[in-house]
């Protein structure tokens, strides 16, 4: 009996007994590679899908996952139930303790809508926290206090963007630069460009505070003046409000501290007198002031 190759099998006269025999084994060897249905995992077993929480669309429905994928996957693991997906809390953006120009705009937004009577500072701060709950709380948000981006979005959406002095509208102005008649003696000096009083001695700045002036009808005079009288405890005689200490430089306008200032900042006005919101400040500034020491009102 002989075989070589394949040349005595099929086909072939003078092919041997031999050749059923191979062709056999070249059906058993066929039957090996024949592939398995579709839809199973190869031991005729169909695939377990799971679905991933990032391949949802962002109406919060099942869809496609960016790039045409089917956002499915195949394998023995069981598909997570939802409480197995964790949720991802918030950006935070402001928080206590921060500073900066960001909390003071945010201040500043707060404000506009009426949750904030202070500020802005540029300082998260107590009042900021307890703002930042009663605008969350009214419309449906978590009150932590935090500034998270939610809370972000939704306040910049409801205000407009604030300017140079709703920045600053209670203090923290930077001061102008003294006026050339500061520079000498013993001065109040006042700039309307930056609402600050510098109390300078011989050129040198003692102290800074915000101040406000005069409304439209009543505005506060420029010029050079002298304080000509002190009166610690004085109430107007022509509108009946209080002007603790009060440093009077021309007829009624005085330097003085003012309550409503301290509530409203520039929301309001004098009658023509310089007003202080810092009583501290100002109550300083009292003892030091003396009749006679020089009042510079400029622009």
């Amino acid at each position: 009996m002989k075989v070589s190759g394949y040349s005595g099998i099929v086909g072939r006269p003078g092919g041997t007994l031999a050749s059923a025999a191979v062709l056999a084994a070249l059906t058993a060897l066929c039957a090996c590679t024949v592939q398995p249905p579709a839809g199973t995992d190869g031991k005729g077993n169909s695939p377990v899908h799971i679905e991933l929480p990032h391949s949802r669309t962002p109406g919060g429905t099942g869809g496609p996952a960016p790039g045409g994928a089917s956002g499915r996957t195949s394998g023995s693991a069981a598909a997570p139930t939802p409480s197995a997906v964790e949720t991802v809390p918030p950006h935070i953006v402001y928080t206590r303790g921060d500073t900066g120009t960001g909390v003071r705009e945010l201040q500043a937004r707060l404000r506009q809508v009426a949750w904030l009577s202070d500020g802005p500072t540029g300082t998260y701060d107590d009042l900021t926290a307890e703002a930042v709950k009663g605008f969350q709380g009214k419309r449906g948000l978590p009150r932590t206090g935090e500034t998270d981006a939610v809370t972000w979005r939704r306040l910049r959406a409801m205000t407009h963007t604030p300017g140079k002095w709703d920045l600053y509208l209670m203090g923290g102005q930077p001061a102008a630069a003294p006026d050339p008649r500061c520079l000498t003696g013993r001065v109040l000096c006042i700039s309307k460009t930056s609402r600050t009083l510098r109390w300078m001695v011989d050129g040198r700045t003692v102290s800074t505070m915000s101040v406000r002036f005069g409304a439209q009808y009543t505005p506060t005079r420029e010029g050079v003046f002298h304080v000509y009288w002190k009166s610690r405890h004085h109430v107007s005689t022509l509108y009946h409000s209080p002007m603790p200490y009060a440093m009077f430089f021309s007829g009624g306008q005085a330097v003085h501290y003012s309550y409503d200032f301290a509530a409203r900042g520039y929301a309001g006005g004098s009658h023509g007198c310089v007003n202080v919101r810092d009583e501290a400040a100002v109550s300083a500034l009292f003892t030091e002031v003396r009749n006679g020491d020089k009042v510079v009102v400029y622009w």
